[in-house]
C-alpha cells in the first residue's frame, strides 16, 4: 500500500474533521464478510471476493440492489435487507476499533477540535454500531446516516450536511475515509481528505490528498491541528494485538498462521502493517522480545506475514516452533506495498524496541512466562 503523505499542507486551514465509520473507524467489514458467504450459501451462490470488495462503502439500499442482481437471488432488495439484517446487527459487538482510531478521537477530543462522523449506513444501524463503543457518540458533534440526506456517497451531501452542523465552511474540513465512494464524496464536497484504504487501490490514492497505512501514521500537525504527545522517545504504545497458533514454517524469521483467514482469533485487519515489537512465546522454552514486520504474501493481497527477528539474540532459536506473540507498541509505517520479500526489520527498529521494553508503558502488557498454558497478562488498570 502507497504511502503519500505531503511535507506540508499549508494553504488550507483546517478547522473541523469528518470521520467515516466502517472501515476507517471500525472494522465492522471484517466482522461481518462471511455473514454474506453464509447467507448465499443458502441459496447455492458462492460469494465473488473481489466483486464484494469494490462494493465496500455504498449504502445499503445500492449494495442489496447490486447484490440481488449479479447473484440472481430470488428476493426483492428490501427482502434482502430484511433477512440479513439480524446477522449484521448480531456481529457489530464484535467489531474492533482500527488501529489508531481510539488515539485520535481521544486526541480531538482533548484539543477541542470540533469532528462528526458521516457514514453510508442508516443512522438506526451508525447507532447500533456506536453503542459498544459508549465513549464516542458522546464526542461527535453531529452523526449522520445516508437515510438523512438526499443522496449518500458518492454524492457530497453527507459531508456538506456535517459541515453545515459544525458551523464549518467545507474548504476547511478534513474528511478521512477508507473507500472510493467515500473519497468520491469528500472531494466532491470541496474538502481535503486522507484516505486510510483497506488494500491499495490506484484512484483512491490519485484523488485523496494523503494516504496512510493507517490511522498510527497520522500526523495532525501536517493539517495544522495539535501534535500527538503520545511517543516514547521514537514508539508508541498501541492496543495489545494478541495472535496465538502461530507456526515458524523453517524459512526461520517468516511466520504464518491463521491470518489468511476470514475469521478466528487471528485475523488482523489490513490496517496493521509496520514495524511493531512485542513477545513471542515458544511454548515449554520460554518468552522472547521481538520485532515483527508485518506485511502481505507476495502472492495474494489476502494473505498475511509476519517476519520475526528477536531484539538480543538469534532468530534460529524461533525456528520451527509453534508460539504465540504479543504486540504493545508501533515503531514506523513502511513506505511502500509491503510484501514478504521487502519486509525489513533494521538494528534502528531493535534499538527502539529494545529501550522500550524498560518504559512502564510497553512492560505492563506481558506473557506470564511462568504458566505453560498462560495467555496474554491483563494490562493493569
Amino acid at each position: 500500500m502507497t504511502i503519500s503523505a505531503l511535507d506540508n499542507h499549508a494553504g488550507t486551514q483546517i478547522l473541523a474533521v469528518i470521520f467515516d465509520l466502517d472501515g476507517t473507524l471500525l472494522d465492522t467489514e471484517r466482522a461481518t464478510w462471511g455473514l454474506l458467504k453464509d447467507f448465499l450459501a443458502k441459496y447455492g451462490k458462492v460469494l465473488k471476493a473481489d466483486i464484494e470488495r469494490r462494493r465496500l462503502g455504498t449504502t445499503q439500499k445500492e449494495s442489496a440492489i447490486a447484490i440481488v442482481r449479479d447473484y440472481d437471488l430470488p428476493l426483492t432488495p428490501d427482502q434482502f435487507i430484511e433477512e440479513i439484517t439480524p446477522f449484521y446487527k448480531a456481529k457489530w459487538a464484535e467489531a474492533k476499533a482500527l488501529p489508531g482510531a481510539n488515539r485520535l478521537i481521544v486526541h480531538l477530543h482533548k484539543h477541542q477540535v470540533p469532528f462528526s462522523l458521516a457514514s453510508n449506513s442508516l443512522r438506526e444501524n451508525i447507532e447500533g454500531k456506536l453503542s459498544h463503543h459508549k465513549d464516542w457518540k458522546e464526542c461527535f458533534l453531529a452523526i449522520l446516516g445516508s437515510d438523512q440526506v438526499k443522496s449518500g456517497k458518492p454524492a457530497p451531501d453527507l459531508y456538506l450536511e456535517a459541515a453545515e452542523r459544525m458551523g464549518v465552511d467545507p474548504i476547511h474540513c478534513l474528511v478521512i475515509e477508507d473507500s472510493l465512494v467515500g473519497v468520491k464524496a469528500a472531494k466532491a464536497a470541496g474538502m481535503k481528505v486522507v484516505a486510510v484504504p483497506s488494500e491499495s487501490n490506484d484512484e483512491v490514492a490519485a484523488l485523496a490528498d494523503s494516504v496512510l497505512h493507517s490511522l498510527l501514521d497520522f500526523r495532525p500537525e501536517l493539517w495544522a491541528l495539535p501534535p500527538f504527545e503520545d511517543w516514547v522517545d521514537n514508539a508508541l504504545p498501541i492496543d495489545p494485538i494478541y495472535l496465538e497458533d502461530l507456526f515458524s514454517d523453517g524459512f526461520l524469521t517468516v511466520f504464518t498462521g491463521q491470518l489468511e483467514q476470514e475469521d478466528g482469533p487471528n485475523v488482523l485487519p489490513d490496517q496493521v502493517c509496520g514495524a511493531y515489537f512485542g513477545w513471542a512465546k515458544v511454548k515449554m522454552v520460554g518468552v522472547f522480545k521481538v520485532v515483527a514486520a508485518i506485511g502481505w504474501e507476495l502472492s495474494s493481497a489476502l494473505k498475511r506475514k509476519i517476519q520475526l527477528c528477536l531484539v538480543d539474540g538469534s532468530n534460529a532459536e524461533l525456528s520451527n516452533q509453534h508460539l504465540q506473540l504479543l504486540l504493545v507498541g508501533y515503531i514506523r509505517a513502511f513506505d511502500k506495498q509491503v510484501t514478504s520479500w521487502n519486509m525489513e526489520v533494521n538494528e534502528e527498529d531493535r534499538s527502539i524496541a529494545r529501550c522500550s521494553f524498560e518504559q512502564p508503558m510497553f512492560t505492563r502488557h506481558a506473557f506470564e512466562a511462568d504458566a505453560e498454558d498462560s495467555l496474554m497478562k491483563k494490562a493493569a488498570t
